[in-house]
């Protein structure tokens, strides 16, 4: 399988500031060119992404620029999927990084541990040199912000988990399970990695596999995405879909007991955010990481009950 051709694919939309440096740390991966393709399946983007990636195109052939008309992620993914050439797929995102031996990790792990899907884990860092985009990093790899998420807060061990980041997966999984459901426009490879469980496959965390994510550098950029988030924890209970666990839930049984839990909250957030803020040595942070993590937890949790008051009115 160390031989195997590998099929990398990157759904974007309107990536311009992030795209260039995606692709140069796929450029710079130690994994053989002649093995590789890179599939860049853009919605349609606005912006001057597809400019840039067709910049790349003339240089590297094995990058190629598709479609997708339908512009959501999981439309982004089947496409790339049934484009794809290699025995191996890896899904990447646009707004990351990746170490220069993350894809001969992946497929190395992936033939040793006879897994279905590898994945590493996350660094979060700040997509802006701004106080704010650097909490939000901070709140993103923390548990209180991210829960037991491995992938977030790191693992000392490689380990059996129900989903990673993107993912490494064997082609012939999708041919046993199917594709992306695409139902869902959020939340469509934690169904998929569920499928593929309950089908007997094995997905493997190895914390020795790193990307690189920025997340939204803005407060109020970060809470419309969690509340998204929110939203799509629920609504796919609408297509019979249950696929969340416990603590995807936590954010909304917060909102409903919200008089109840109010001060509790408040004090292990203040608790949390002054550790923080003394481990990077900057008191800023004490008085922004409430706000943060009130953005993570209050969006997601309003998110959650707009996803049943959408499922009531359906």
């Amino acid at each position: 399988m160390n031989d195997s051709f590998v099929s990398i694919i990157i759904p974007c939309r309107n990536e311009e500031k992030y795209i260039a440096k995606c692709l140069e740390t796929i450029l710079s991966q130690d994994y053989p060119k002649e093995r590789t393709e890179v599939l860049v399946v853009d919605g349609m983007s606005e912006d001057k992404t597809r400019e840039i990636v067709g910049d790349y195109l003339k240089k590297y052939p094995f990058i190629k620029l598709l479609d997708n008309p339908k512009k959501f992620t999981n439309f982004a993914f089947n496409t790339g999927i049934k484009e794809a050439k290699g025995e191996i797929i890896m899904l990447m995102g646009a707004h990351a990084g990746y170490e220069k031996d993350y894809v001969s990790k992946c497929v190395r792990y992936l033939n040793e541990y006879d897994a279905d899907n590898v994945g590493g884990v996350m660094k979060t860092l700040p997509s802006k040199n701004t106080l704010i985009a650097e909490a939000i990093a901070y709140c993103l790899s923390h548990p209180f912000g991210a829960g037991n998420s491995y992938f977030r807060i790191g693992s000392n061990e490689p380990r059996w988990v129900d989903t990673v980041f993107g993912g490494c997966y064997k082609k012939k999984v999708f041919d046993k399970i199917g594709l992306f459901n695409e139902n869902l426009l959020r939340s469509q490879d934690m169904e998929l990695n569920l499928r593929l469980k309950k089908a007997g496959g094995k997905i493997l965390l190895v914390p020795d596999i790193v990307n690189y994510y920025y997340p939204k550098a803005t407060l109020r950029e970060f809470l419309k995405h969690n509340f998204s988030d929110g939203v799509w924890a629920v609504y796919p209970l609408k297509f019979g879909l249950h696929f969340f666990s416990f603590r995807h839930f936590i954010p909304l049984i917060f909102i409903l007991m919200l008089p109840v839990v109010f001060w509790p909250y408040a004090l292990i957030s203040l608790l949390f955010s002054l550790r923080i803020a003394m481990k990077k040595k900057d008191i800023r942070l004490f008085f922004v990481m409430p706000l943060v993590f009130a953005a993570r937890h209050f969006g997601y949790g309003t998110g959650s009950i707009w996803g049943l008051i959408k499922l009531a009115e359906d």
